[in-house]
């Protein structure tokens, strides 16, 4: 039985392009998903173009110009070391695939990179935290 029910599906769709992170929603869904069945989720839903606003950063690269391919290319068996590991589809499907393109960043091509990897965001608060200093 799957973990993603219908309305589990639709609670997704709802809070994602609200800006929500991943921990949070796998937080708010319950039942043991984790932030990891949270990112597949969306990229198998294709939902994952969304940018918040507010984290966007300087000079970053737009987002739009990162575009994946729509299918992956390669298969447990015929990824190398060097090739992006962005799954398509559900590990359990006869049609489950991987992106394939070069990686640049991690484990990762750079469109999927874009997605994967998000800045922390820093505050004076967190830092002090950090530091051990209350404030």
């Amino acid at each position: 039985m799957s973990a993603w029910t219908q309305d589990r599906i639709n609670q997704l769709k709802r809070l994602w392009p609200e800006g929500r992170s991943a921990e949070v929603i796998a937080r708010e869904l319950g039942g043991g998903l984790s932030r990891n069945a949270v990112l597949s989720k969306v990229a198998r839903l294709g939902l994952s173009g969304r940018r918040p606003a507010g984290h966007a950063r300087p000079g970053a690269q737009d987002h739009a110009t990162l575009t994946p391919p729509p299918d992956g290319v390669a298969t447990i068996l015929s990824v190398r070391r060097l090739d992006c590991r962005w799954p398509y589809g559900d590990p359990g499907d006869a049609d489950f695939s991987l992106c394939g393109r070069p990686s640049e960043r991690g484990a990762f091509c750079a469109a999927h990179a874009a997605i994967a990897y998000r800045p922390t965001p820093v505050s004076v608060e967190s830092l002090m935290h950090l530091a051990g200093v209350s404030t």
